[in-house]
């Protein structure tokens, strides 16, 4: 909890001392006009990615997988788009990082790899691969099963 504080109060400030900085050197308007460019084009990469990745989540669930890296990606792609919506510039490079495929599958792979989030079925779900046997007789239906009934 103590880290979470920690991030919400640095992080502020880190932004701030940059926009000064920036400000400084571009002037007030030009800085401004980065951030909302950068929240623009991240609008735009946010609803690309989207659905690519919302297509790759659909083609492998009908495939009968399942679309572990592809949902971290749709994680990673909220908090991409909530960094960039966030004004300042190192929000903005962290959720380009996660917006950005060429990063974006590299790290998803990682943190998979590493156990760090797992979507692996728990034990005792039901699987794809699960078997029901049994049999099955077809029955014609008799004449009187065909007439309709009067329920007066």
């Amino acid at each position: 909890m103590r880290l979470v504080l920690a991030f919400f109060i640095l992080v502020p400030l880190i932004e701030m001392a940059i926009l000064i900085e920036v400000g400084s050197v571009i002037g007030a308007l030009p800085t401004v006009a980065l951030v909302v460019l950068t929240a623009t084009i991240g609008i735009w990469l946010l609803r690309l990615e989207g659905t690519a990745t919302l297509a790759k989540v659909q083609d492998k669930m009908n495939r009968g997988q399942l679309p572990g890296t592809e949902l971290l990606e749709g994680v990673m792609l909220l908090v991409g788009g909530a960094l960039l919506l966030t004004p300042g510039f190192v929000t903005d490079t962290i959720g380009f990082v996660c917006l950005i495929p060429l990063f974006r599958h590299p790290i998803a792979n990682w943190l998979i790899s590493r156990g760090i989030m797992s979507f692996a079925p728990q034990s005792g779900s039901f699987s794809s691969s699960t078997i029901i046997e049994g049999e099955f007789e077809e029955q014609k239906q008799s004449s009187i099963d065909k007439q309709p009934r009067n329920n007066n």
